[in-house]
C-alpha cells in the first residue's frame, strides 16, 4: 500500500510539472519569435538579443559605424546605414549576412525610418566634415537631406536636399509624413523641423524650433492620424518640446526632474535627453535622460510625470519597448550596456552587456 501511495504521488508531481511546463511553454510562444536589435556605433557588429532570456543570442557582422535601423513588416529583412562606407545595408532575416550595400548620395547616413507597408524607406543624411579647401579650419559640406530608397528594386531613386541636412527622422503612424530635424552641428545652425509627404517626396511644411529636433516620437489621433511630435531639442535642456501636427505649432516645453548634483551623470554630446517612444497604446510617453540616468514616464494625453526608473548603466541614448508595451530596452552607450526596464513598475530588471557604444535598437519578430 505504501509504495501505491508513493507511486501515485510521483505520478501527481509529475502531472502537475508537466502542466506547469505546458502552461510556460504556452506564455512564452507569442514571444517566442522575438528580438532586440542592438546596434554598436563604435564598432562592426550589432547584437540580437532574446527578450525571455535577456541574453546575446546572435550577431551581425561586419558593418561598421551602424546608426540607424528598421525591420521590414515581414521580418525577412534588416536595414542599417553605415556611416563607415555611406550606404544602406541591408541583411537577411535568416542568415544575418549583408545581402546588398546601397550607395547613398554622399553625407553621412543617420536615422532611418519605413514607410507602414514596407515599400520606402528614408535615410536621413548628414553633412559630412571633410571640406578641407580653407585648411586648418574643416567645414561641411554642402551636402545632406533625405534619401529615398525603393525595397523592391534595393535602389535610391530620390535625394530631397535641405539645408544644413537631416540628422534624425521619423514615420508617422498613418505613413503619410516622415518627420526630421536638421543636423544641429551645422554652421550657422538651421534649427529646423522639415515635414515631407511620402505620397509625393517633397517637403510639405517647416517649423522654426531651437535647437532642432533630434530624437522624436509620434503620437495619433483615433483616428490614426497625427496627434503630437515629442522632440528632444539637445544641448542642455534635459527634456522635450511637443508640437501640435495640425496647428503646426510647438505648445510648450516639459523638463526632466531634476536630481542632485552629485548624481547627475556626465553625459556628453549632443543631448542631455536622447531617446523617447510612444507605447502602441498611446497612453504613455517614455523619456531618456543621459544627465539623471534614468528613464521618465509620462501619461498621454495629459504628459503628467509617472516616475522614473533609474538605470545602473551611465548615457542612455535610445530606447525601443516591446510589442506588449511591458519591456523598454535602453542603451546605455558610455557603460556598453542595455537596461531591461518593466514598464509598469518602472523598475530595472537587468541589464544586458553588448558592444562598444550601443545605440539605436528595435523589435524584430523572426520570420
Amino acid at each position: 500500500m505504501k509504495n501505491k501511495l508513493e507511486f501515485r504521488g510521483c505520478l501527481i508531481v509529475l502531472c502537475v510539472m508537466v502542466v506547469c511546463a505546458v502552461s510556460f511553454s504556452l506564455k512564452a510562444a507569442p514571444n517566442s519569435k522575438l528580438r532586440i536589435i542592438q546596434t554598436n556605433s563604435a564598432g562592426d557588429n550589432i547584437h540580437i538579443i532574446d527578450p525571455i532570456t535577456n541574453k546575446v543570442v546572435g550577431e551581425i557582422k561586419g558593418i561598421e559605424a551602424s546608426h540607424g535601423i528598421a525591420v521590414a513588416p515581414d521580418g525577412k529583412r534588416i536595414y542599417i546605414s553605415e556611416e563607415a562606407q555611406r550606404t544602406l545595408d541591408v541583411v537577411d532575416g535568416k542568415t544575418l549576412e549583408v545581402i546588398k550595400r546601397i550607395p547613398l548620395s554622399g553625407g553621412v547616413p543617420n536615422l532611418i525610418a519605413l514607410t507602414p507597408d514596407g515599400r520606402w524607406i528614408y535615410v536621413a543624411i548628414r553633412p559630412s566634415w571633410d571640406d578641407i579647401s580653407h585648411f586648418p579650419q574643416i567645414r561641411a559640406q554642402a551636402n545632406g537631406g533625405i534619401d529615398v530608397i525603393d525595397t523592391s528594386s534595393l535602389q535610391n531613386v530620390k535625394t530631397i536636399p535641405i539645408k544644413g541636412g537631416i540628422h534624425d527622422l521619423n514615420m508617422t503612424p498613418d505613413g503619410k509624413y516622415v518627420i526630421g530635424g536638421v543636423a544641429r552641428d551645422t554652421v550657422p545652425p538651421e534649427n529646423m523641423m522639415h515635414v515631407i509627404d511620402t505620397r509625393t517626396n517633397e517637403v510639405a511644411w517647416t517649423l522654426a524650433i531651437k535647437p532642432s529636433p533630434s530624437p522624436m516620437a509620434i503620437s495619433a489621433n483615433p483616428d490614426g492620424s497625427t496627434k503630437w511630435v515629442f522632440a528632444q531639442v539637445g544641448g542642455e535642456f534635459n527634456g522635450f518640446a511637443v508640437v501640435d501636427f495640425a496647428t503646426r505649432e510647438e505648445i510648450k516645453r516639459i523638463k526632466n526632474p531634476d536630481v542632485a548634483p552629485e548624481l547627475q551623470n556626465h553625459f556628453g554630446p549632443p543631448a542631455a535627453s536622447h531617446g523617447i517612444t510612444v507605447t502602441s497604446d498611446q497612453k504613455t510617453l517614455l523619456v531618456n535622460s543621459r544627465l539623471n540616468s534614468a528613464l521618465y514616464a509620462y501619461s498621454l494625453p495629459d504628459l503628467k510625470l509617472l516616475g522614473g526608473a533609474e538605470l545602473s548603466g551611465k548615457g542612455a541614448s535610445w530606447l525601443t519597448i516591446t510589442p506588449d508595451d511591458k519591456t523598454a530596452y535602453v542603451a546605455n552607450e558610455q557603460s556598453n550596456n542595455v537596461s531591461v526596464v518593466d514598464i509598469k513598475s518602472l523598475k530595472e530588471v537587468a541589464h544586458i552587456p553588448v558592444g562598444f557604444v550601443p545605440a539605436r535598437n528595435t523589435t524584430w519578430m523572426i520570420p
